[in-house]
């Protein structure tokens, strides 16, 4: 396999790369514009690897991409560029409809300006795989899930964007051919997290003794899914996707947030005890909700499953308990975003007007 992966210096993207290039010899190319969640130590893994190419590029550089295209003629382009924090797109919309939208368009035309030149078995493999989320969605109430037919119904500026972007990929399926597939996919979690989401926030201010805001009561509910299943999943769809479908990918794993924060407490309080903070659930503090927050998040990924053949391998607890004892020891990747990125504080603070 010859694959261009965009946005692979972060989170998700970076777990993809280092799959396809330790796992399947994939030969990989990764374009990322290393804004401020892009990290390539996240890579080291793979950096001195034969197998893999980094560009530091912005997707939206068409006569970059188009170039980047011809010469390592990829058989697949999985695309993963994207602002993903629906806080920050709640103060900071521009760059999602930049990236988001914008960015998706020209990776677009540039994927169909190269297929279009292959011909035979190669134009037939070629695969574009669109990755995006289940926000685009909306919000359930107690019952049900999402699945490849549930209607979009966007609550936030980031949502909002990214299904945009994926009527975009769908449309240059159904009007030019271009053999695109779209992955929806619950909330992620795993090492190398960036640490303004839920997880890593809450475990690296349990490690230090500081504030777990939770938003609201708790009681939102997510469905989690572990990052190296999802990259699991996501490549199984180059290797065996229908082009013009889409994939729901989830964990099976619902849990409210407070939930989450508790068991999350249970193991730093286990695995790193620390007197001088004693426990820490007290260090848990309710906060003003977000803006707009979708009560509850589940994925039925029955076809997924059924057609592709893709199972999880990790559950909640395993994957939860990997991801702490990874932080705890991996000072060397976080403690520099900490001081240097974002130190963990509030983001997305903005209401409603009247």
């Amino acid at each position: 396999m010859r694959i261009l992966v965009t946005g692979g210096a972060g989170f998700i993207g970076s777990a993809v790369c280092r799959k396809l290039v330790t796992e399947y010899e994939a030969q990989v190319l990764n374009l990322d514009k290393l804004t401020y969640a892009g990290n390539l130590h996240s890579l080291a893994e793979v950096a001195n690897s034969p197998n893999y190419q980094f560009v530091h590029c912005d997707i939206g550089d068409r006569a970059l991409v188009d170039g980047l295209l011809a010469k390592f003629q990829p058989n697949a382009v999985m695309h993963l560029a994207a602002e993903s924090h629906v806080d920050r797109s709640i103060t900071g919309s521009a760059s999602f409809i930049e990236t988001n939208i914008v960015g998706t368009y020209a990776l677009l035309e540039a994927a169909r300006g190269y297929w279009t030149k292959l011909s035979g078995a190669a134009k037939d493999r070629f695969r574009f795989l669109h990755v995006s989320t289940d926000e685009v969605f909306g919000s359930l109430g107690d019952e049900g899930a999402f699945c490849e037919s549930t209607a979009y119904d966007p609550r936030s500026p980031y949502s909002a964007s990214k299904a945009a972007s994926d009527h975009l990929a769908s449309a240059w399926h159904h009007t030019y051919g271009l053999p695109v597939m779209i992955s929806n996919c619950s909330n992620n979690y795993g090492p190398y997290h960036f640490p303004e989401k839920l997880i890593p926030l809450m475990i690296l201010n349990a490690m230090e003794g500081k504030s777990l805001p939770v938003y609201g009561d708790g009681s939102n509910v997510r469905d989690w899914l572990f990052v190296d299943d999802h990259a699991s999943a996501l490549i199984t769809m180059v290797q065996k996707g229908r082009p013009g479908q889409t994939y729901c990918i989830g964990g099976r794993s619902e849990r409210t947030n407070l939930d989450v924060v508790k068991a999350i407490i249970r193991l730093v309080d286990n695995l790193s005890p620390d007197k001088s903070i004693g426990s820490r659930e007290k260090l848990i503090t309710y906060v003003a909700d977000r803006p707009g927050h979708d009560k509850r998040y589940a994925i039925d990924c029955s076809k997924t499953e059924g057609e592709l053949g893709w199972r999880q391998s990790v559950t909640f607890e395993q994957g939860l308990e990997e991801t702490v004892r990874w932080y705890l020891d991996r000072r060397d990747w976080w403690e520099p975003i900490r001081k240097k990125t974002y130190s963990g504080e509030r983001l997305g603070l903005a209401s409603k007007a009247g």
